[in-house]
């Protein structure tokens, strides 16, 4: 089994770790089918409160 040859420093090993967040930030946004805000995909519309066509909660600002 491979094994690394030098240890990595922690000033390597953070810098690889600070650019991983970028990738996290650029997220799609989908319309909600229910009343057609952006919303994050696969999760509940926080502003209707609707996910695959069911209520799951009731927003408070409704």
């Amino acid at each position: 089994m491979a094994n690394p040859k030098r240890k990595i420093s922690r000033s390597k090993r953070d810098m690889r770790r600070a650019n991983w967040f970028d990738d996290m930030k650029a997220t799609q946004l989908v319309k909600c089918d229910h009343c057609g805000e952006q919303k994050m995909p696969h999760r509940v519309c926080p502003s209707c409160g609707y996910y695959n066509g069911k209520s799951v909660f009731i927003p408070k600002n409704a």
